[in-house]
């Protein structure tokens, strides 16, 4: 390996390039800039202040931050000391945040801001292991029971000016199969399971991506979903670091628009949602605009079409359309281009399937996103489309040094370094999901498309009707969320006649449509209410899914009273739906739709 360890990689640049800018993050209204010599610096002191607590090798360290740099900086100090960071999405629950805390045994925690902490002294009493308490801001008094990080920093600044080159001897004494990080799944049904993965595990997938990525010193990273997740922490954090890019910190997953325009990014990792939203936004602009500029708009949009088919099936392009691409690049693209920053090499897409019709739409103006696929407990991709070998569709290739097979029942088996070591005091679902032979049993269920893996969908999200017809969800529910009316949608189908949807609708275009429909509303409870509303939305689902199979098509559908959300608890903090739980909320509604 190129480095030693996972902490050797971000030390190491101190060296390597003193003076590059390795991260940027707004203050106030301004960009600001630190070099790799000030961060690892400051990491140093983290490290030696950690090392004042007694954190040593296997120690575990829990971290509960919005992105920022100091959340960049407290991995790599953990992992210099040969301890474990526990990464906690900043969104959970108290209840959720202590049960990680003690099943983890984490001694150290740090949190970024009082909100997170009001969440960790509701549940203080409940904590058997932490024993020190940092917070990285507060407006006024320093709590009761907590310190500030520059507390920590300046202890940790003392300690390595007292014991010279104690942490150096640290990180080369760490193994490639010590523990990096425990991570907790985040699931859609019982306690979360917590993934140990080794520095091997992590180093792998980062070589294995970095061989079939050109990724440069030169790009910049716009990090905007929680660190706390295994794809932003792989793409915008490690594999970043591995090649001295910059990473620039969004301010908020609110202001991802504006800050892509600042920043000009040159990749960008990002779940479908934002995606979605993007293309929504974009049609529902030109349908607002005149006749004349939808008509060069849909011309380019052909076009573009056209030329990125060409280039995904790796045929020649004729000097015509190259022609027109230009024209239509110059007319159109170049604009949307513009909305993205400008700088774009290209965008990945991951956590989720993204529709192939989005897909494509952002090939056509030029915009190429490679779809991934992997999971947590594989560090995490598997398999990931290339900037020349790509398939709308599909999850790409598989990256280099890992095997994959698919079962008889159809669902995806990995074997390699990928792997994880097990999940955490819980050998028994350890061994139901690695078995004898060393094949991690993903739980999705997939086909090869030549040499391209293509996701179905969950397995046990697999609708069976009564009728003993399978259907996979996911890839009908992406059709749905082209709809610019559509937010989110979730099938409802198992053991039934025939299957229906819940439907979220998307509060801004449903306004407009309203009121130029004269359909009065005071809430959104209200709109969606409205049978005009009803119809428009089951009008749309019944056109995008007219080339179903019947016993695949929805027939009614319910339109949920609000979006789907962490908050309410229908969305995983990796933003999956947590369907029994929908359910349940809309079991009187879903059992009238039956009913009828």
């Amino acid at each position: 390996m190129k480095y030693q360890n996972l902490a050797d990689m971000f030390f190491e640049k101190r060296e390597e390039m003193p003076a590059k800018t390795a991260y940027m993050m707004k203050v106030g209204n301004d960009w600001k800039s630190v070099s790799f010599k000030t961060a690892v610096d400051q990491a140093e002191q983290i490290a030696c202040g950690l090392a004042t607590l007694g954190v040593t090798s296997r120690d575990r360290v829990a971290l509960m931050s919005v992105n920022r740099m100091e959340w960049a900086q407290t991995d790599f100090a953990t992992l210099a000391l040969g301890a474990t960071l526990v990464p906690i999405y900043p969104s959970l629950l108290s209840d959720h945040i202590s049960y990680i805390l003690n099943d983890s045994e984490a001694k150290v925690l740090i949190v970024s801001d009082e909100s997170m902490r009001k969440k960790v002294d509701a549940a203080r009493d409940q904590l058997s292991t932490v024993k020190h308490f940092y917070i990285m801001d507060v407006s006024g008094d320093i709590p009761q029971g907590w310190k500030l990080l520059s507390e920590l920093e300046k202890a940790g600044e003392a300690y390595a000016n007292e014991h010279a080159g104690y942490l150096k001897e640290k990180i080369k004494s760490i193994s490639p199969d010590d523990w990096a990080t425990i991570i907790y799944t985040s699931g859609t049904t019982g306690d979360p399971k917590g993934a140990i993965l080794s520095h091997r595990n992590l180093f792998s997938n980062i070589t294995s991506s970095s061989s079939i990525l050109e990724v440069r010193p030169s790009d910049v990273f716009l990090s905007f979903l929680p660190l706390s997740h295994i794809f932003e922490r792989m793409a915008g954090h490690l594999l970043s670091c591995y090649h001295g890019c910059t990473v620039a910190y969004a301010e908020s997953v609110d202001t991802v628009a504006a800050n892509l325009v600042e920043i000009k990014p040159t990749v960008m990792v990002s779940v479908p949602r934002l995606y979605e939203k993007i293309y929504s936004r974009v049609l529902e602009s030109v349908e607002a605009g005149p006749a004349g500029k939808q008509k060069i708009f849909f011309w380019a949009l052909e076009v573009g079409r056209q030329h990125v088919l060409k280039i995904m099936n790796k045929e020649s392009i004729p000097v015509g359309l190259a022609l027109k691409h230009k024209i239509a690049h110059k007319l159109v693209f170049s604009k949307l281009h513009a909305r993205v920053g400008g700088n774009q090499r290209f965008f990945i897409s991951g956590g989720a399937p993204l529709s192939p019709e989005i897909a494509e739409f952002f090939g056509a103006v030029g915009i190429r996103i490679l779809e991934g696929y992997g999971l947590t407990e594989t560090s995490p991709v598997i398999a990931v489309n290339r900037e020349e070998d790509f398939k709308f569709g599909t999850v790409g290739p598989l990256i280099p040094g890992i095997e994959v097979r698919i079962a008889e029942d159809g669902e995806i088996l990995t074997r390699g370094e990928h792997v994880m070591v097990g999940y955490y005091k819980k050998d028994d679902e350890t061994k139901e999901a690695i078995d004898d032979e060393g094949w991690f049993h993903t739980g999705d269920i997939g086909i090869f498309d030549g040499n391209k893996l293509k996701i179905t969908d969950r397995k046990k999200n697999i609708i069976v009707t009564s009728g003993g017809k399978n259907i996979a969800p996911a890839p009908i529910e992406n059709m749905l969320v082209t709809s610019k009316y559509i937010e989110q949608a979730m099938m409802i189908g198992d053991k039934r006649k025939f299957c229906t949807a819940i439907i979220v609708g998307a509060e801004e275009p449903l306004k407009k449509w309203a009121d130029e429909n004269g359909i009065k509303f005071d809430t959104y409870r209200d709109l969606v209410g409205s049978p005009k509303v009803n119809e428009l939305i089951l009008n749309e689902v019944m056109a995008l899914t007219k080339n179903l199979a019947s016993y695949e098509s929805i027939k009614k559908i319910v339109l949920a009273d609000e979006p789907f959300s962490i908050e309410s608890g229908e969305l995983t903090p990796s933003l999956k739906v947590k369907r029994k739980v929908v359910e349940q909320k809309y079991k009187n509604r879903i059992e009238t739709m039956y009913s009828e």
